[in-house]
């Protein structure tokens, strides 16, 4: 148990995020167990590693008005499942809040520094994705609109707009599975031309369009090779349009 905990001081240690109290106890332990110097050296190699290979790249703002939410609603003060715990189990409390206190802060500090703008929220933190971020984003705008189609296969799709935010969402269910090498591509058809805004599968149920939404943009999907069109122009007919 003490090495587990051991290893999560060890990671605070290398992003240079811990409390006071944690770092005494990382210490601790590090003299305590000599030879515990080896995790601490991997850590550091890995944090090290991380940052040289980081690109100078602006953090979308989802990205860290997400974690911020997500560290806000984590209770404090969480009671724990014990019937009448003793007195000296107090510090082992506060080591805990601490512990998940220091989890999400260094979650965010870590990526902040990074600038992985990019990656995906969800897989850091809950099963939903970046796009249901930009999906909750556009639901709370003044502005929202949406617009439903239903396939003849029963299948359906509902756009997600709004132009303050210049974001749209696609939602699809029941969508058809397609052959390896195939690939639902969306399009803004913005004055009479189709610009590529990524792919989704059957299985992606909520889909962000690639690029700055604009009032009056159609949005489609057509059917193109695994990857996109290599053109970047649609090479099917669209399985269906949406005009916003």
């Amino acid at each position: 148990m003490e090495q587990e905990e051991f290893r999560d001081l060890a990671a605070g240690h290398a992003l240079n995020a811990l409390s006071a109290e944690d770092e005494m106890r990382f210490q601790e332990l590090l003299a305590a167990h000599p030879a515990w110097s080896t995790i601490v050296a991997t850590e550091l190699d890995t944090a090290s590693a991380l940052a040289d290979g980081a690109g100078d790249v602006v953090p979308r703002p989802q990205v860290r008005e997400a974690l911020l939410a997500r560290i806000a609603s984590v209770p404090q003060d969480a009671p724990l499942a014990v019937a009448s715990p003793a007195p000296e189990a107090a510090p082992a409390r506060r080591r805990s809040r601490s512990r998940m206190w220091f989890a999400l802060a260094a979650s965010l500090a870590f990526i902040l520094a990074l600038g992985i703008g990019g990656l995906s929220l969800g897989r850091l933190m809950t099963p939903e994705d970046g796009a249901q971020v930009a999906l909750e984003q556009i639901q709370d705008a003044p502005d929202a609109q949406s617009a439903s189609v239903t396939l003849d296969d029963g299948a359906s799709a509902t756009a997600h707009w709004s132009a303050s935010t210049g974001r749209a969402v696609l939602v699809t269910d029941g969508m058809p599975t397609l052959e390896d090498d195939k690939t639902f591509e969306m399009w803004f058809i913005r004055d009479g031309a189709p610009l590529p805004a990524g792919t989704f599968s059957a299985d992606d149920a909520v889909s962000e369009l690639d690029g700055t939404f604009q009032p009056g943009d159609v949005i489609a999907v057509t059917v193109e090779a695994a990857g996109g069109s290599p053109s970047g122009l649609p090479t099917t007919d669209a399985m269906f349009a949406i005009t916003t």
